[in-house]
């Protein structure tokens, strides 16, 4: 089968030529070259990464392969990721600022990691039926607990604690790095080790927006 991205190679090293910036970026980032990189240049690309020439400041020219992780599924997917691969090469070299995040972003991922813990919240503390607090509202938890092997309720406590406390490092770390404020970071922070990784997802998914917006605007 033909790819279907290769068969556009010749468009879009022409178009690419136009952002020499862009390429230089790909190149020292996604490429891992650290020389210092004056010019660089597309000279292929597919479904699978792109070859790119450049050029030293000692006047060497030089080749380095960039795969795609994953590779793209189509001619579609070319410009998204391009711009996306962009955005976090220039971010990391430094060559624009972290977007800033000022607000906290609910998605329904989180309500779908809030009701397995509010069930295991449930399933562990709910009063057996000799209990004077009792209430037929807790006979599920009660029968669910005669059922679930012994280890299952402390297994997943600490599954779940150990899950949480690291991702909710990674969250401060996201909030640190794109400037939240102390409000909105703490949402973050409190989420994640509410809900894990719903969370910092959508907070990347987030700065990932905010990223391709800048792009845009800056075309």
């Amino acid at each position: 089968m033909a790819d279907p991205v290769a068969e556009k190679s010749g468009f879009l090293c022409m178009y690419m030529s136009n952002h020499p910036d862009t390429l230089v970026s790909y190149v020292r980032y996604w490429g891992k070259v650290t020389e210092h990189v004056v010019s660089a240049k597309m000279t292929a690309i597919d479904t699978k990464g792109m070859n790119l020439t450049y050029q030293t400041k000692g006047g060497a020219t030089k080749e380095v392969r960039v795969t795609f992780d994953p590779p793209l599924s189509g001619y579609e997917e070319v410009k998204p990721r391009l711009m996306s691969m962009k955005a976090d090469a220039e971010e990391e070299l430094g060559m624009v600022p972290a977007p800033q995040i000022t607000s906290f972003r609910f998605n329904k991922r989180m309500l779908h990691t809030g009701v397995l813990m509010a069930v295991l919240i449930y399933t562990t503390y709910a009063p057996s039926p000799d209990s004077p607090s009792y209430f037929p509202f807790f006979a599920p938890a009660n029968t669910l607990r005669t059922i679930i092997p012994s280890w299952m309720l402390p297994f997943s406590w600490s599954l779940a604690v150990v899950l949480h406390g690291l991702e909710s490092l990674y969250t401060l770390y996201l909030c640190k790095k794109h400037r939240t404020g102390f409000i909105v970071g703490a949402q973050y922070w409190l989420a994640t080790l509410a809900l894990g990784f719903p969370v910092f997802t959508d907070m990347r998914r987030q700065v990932q927006d905010a990223r391709i917006e800048s792009i845009m605007k800056g075309k």
